[in-house]
């Protein structure tokens, strides 16, 4: 009996323990956003855009959209609603060419009770007249503050004499992979439309930009959300709904969003001076790999490697080389390339900056001046790429380091691999097809100019490095290659004996 009872209890502690448990997890997961969505819905608008343009007035949509009824009877005509947005489905057939007025929809979010709205560039980009439409379906003129491209980001502003509802930035780094997101915005002309989601990726780069660092989401985002805000569980925006990742143009769960604390600096900027400003470094860079970090013996592979630093610039001023790894800009990590350019493009014009690198197997700090970038010119920092042809020389050198075949650049050399006559190091010959040199994007005619981050003028020079590295037993040697003035840094694995 004694034994039963003890049985009995042990069973309810147990029962009591889990449904405790499932109502912990279970607290979690919000039950409902409404209340949220009510306090925030006021905030966020719809923005249609007009421009005059020349071309064929056919619309669009009646190529993509088919009305039916509950049978399946053709409606006829298009509801009223997408009228007004798109036009007729086949519009005025008569002339190719004809200058006509085409609208465009998407989102945006009041920041300021004065008047401003933050949206995409891309969905103000030369159009002639913006018109905001609140949640209530009041409507309002708006004029451009500003507008960035590179963040994909613009400001608007509208006057009114009445306070508007606003909502606030987040800090977009405290949000984590799984984290609950809602989007709010005007997909297909359907404004107000509320979906959720939870956010999928950090810091992805979809080749949109030099400043590419999106947060994904599966939350739902269509054509009409760019511009619109995504926002966190405290109802705060953490990000900017600015691209879709979609066969069909439709929503199969990958959206990205410019995150806040990329974006909020863009938008104060263009709020105080209509136009942005960013720091200018002068370097070329490419990627750390883990075989370049460790043939120049760093622990691991963060950071931008220098491949080139542009004459007279503050890199050049400030004593920046070629070779040096750039590990901290002004006390901020630089755990990637890609991050290194955002974090000199934010850096004020004429600050005096501290830059941690590595360089000969040390770290050194260097003191750099940031200068105004001329955005016609390009990047902060821009980053180098090299491939091979796939050619080779048959022509077998004397002396090869890592399967590499390499001479002194002779006049000949010169004049038949059209080397500049300003470029010093020693010319690569041949590559032995059989060495996993012959892998890499390197050909006959390239100018390895310095090994290991140490400039080399001659072939004694370039074996006496290389040895160097084989004697520290070191599994790769950092090659910088010179091909028609462009550089590039590639680690190339020492040919086991």
């Amino acid at each position: 009996m004694i034994r039963n009872n003890a049985i009995t209890r042990l069973l309810v502690a147990i029962t009591v323990f889990i449904l405790f448990a499932v109502k912990a997890t279970a607290a979690n997961a919000p039950q409902s956003f409404a209340d949220l969505v009510e306090k925030l819905n006021p905030a966020v608008v719809n923005i249609s855009t007009t421009q005059t343009i020349e071309g064929s007035s056919l619309s669009p949509f009646g190529q993509f959209f088919h009305f039916e009824g509950p049978n399946g009877d053709n409606l006829g005509e298009l509801p009223e609603l997408f009228k007004k947005f798109y036009g007729e489905p086949f519009g005025n057939l008569e002339g190719n060419k004809q200058k006509r007025e085409t609208t465009s929809l998407g989102s945006g979010f009041v920041i300021s009770e004065k008047g401003y709205i933050v949206t995409n560039h891309h969905v103000i980009d030369k159009a002639d007249e913006i018109t905001i439409i609140f949640n209530d379906d009041t409507e309002a003129t708006a004029k451009v503050v500003g507008s960035d491209a590179k963040t994909d980001i613009a400001v608007l502003k509208i006057e009114t004499d009445k306070k508007l509802p606003f909502v606030k930035f987040g800090n977009s780094d405290k949000a984590r992979v799984g984290d609950w997101v809602i989007a709010i915005g005007n997909p297909f002309g359907l404004g107000g439309s509320v979906s959720a989601g939870i956010i999928s990726a950090r810091a992805r780069d979809i080749n949109a930009g030099p400043f590419d660092d999106f947060i994904q989401t599966d939350a739902a985002i269509n054509r009409g959300n760019s511009g619109g805000p995504m926002f966190n569980v405290e109802g705060e925006v953490i990000g900017v709904n600015s691209a879709i990742f979609s066969p069909s143009g439709g929503n199969v769960g990958i959206g990205f969003a410019v995150p806040a604390n990329l974006a909020e600096p863009v938008i104060n900027q263009l709020i105080e001076t209509g136009h942005i400003e960013r720091g200018w470094l002068g370097v070329k860079i490419q990627t750390v790999t883990d075989e370049i970090a460790e043939s120049i013996g760093m622990k691991d592979s963060n950071g931008a490697l220098v491949v080139d630093v542009q004459a007279k610039s503050p890199a050049d001023k400030g004593g920046l080389k070629a070779g040096d790894v750039i590990i901290s800009f002004d006390g901020k990590d630089v755990e990637t390339m890609r991050r290194l350019p955002r974090i000199v493009a934010e850096t004020p014009v004429g600050k005096k900056v501290p830059v941690v690198v590595w360089r000969k197997g040390e770290k050194k700090t260097v003191i750099v001046t940031i200068a105004l970038l001329d955005e016609s010119d390009g990047d902060a920092s821009k980053s180098a790429d090299g491939k091979s042809d796939g050619t080779k020389d048959s022509k077998k050198a004397d002396v090869a380091i890592a399967g590499i075949g390499i001479q002194d650049i002779t006049k000949t050399y010169r004049d038949t691999y059209n080397i500049d006559a300003n470029t010093k190091g020693v010319v690569i010959t041949d590559i032995d097809p059989k060495s996993e040199a012959s892998s890499k994007p390197i050909k006959a005619g390239d100018v390895i100019t310095a090994i290991n981050q140490t400039q080399v003028n001659s072939v004694k020079e370039a074996k006496e490095v290389f040895d160097a590295a084989v004697s520290k037993k070191r599994k790769s040697v950092l090659l910088l290659i010179n091909r028609g003035g462009d550089t590039l840094f590639i680690a190339v694995p020492i040919e086991k004996k």
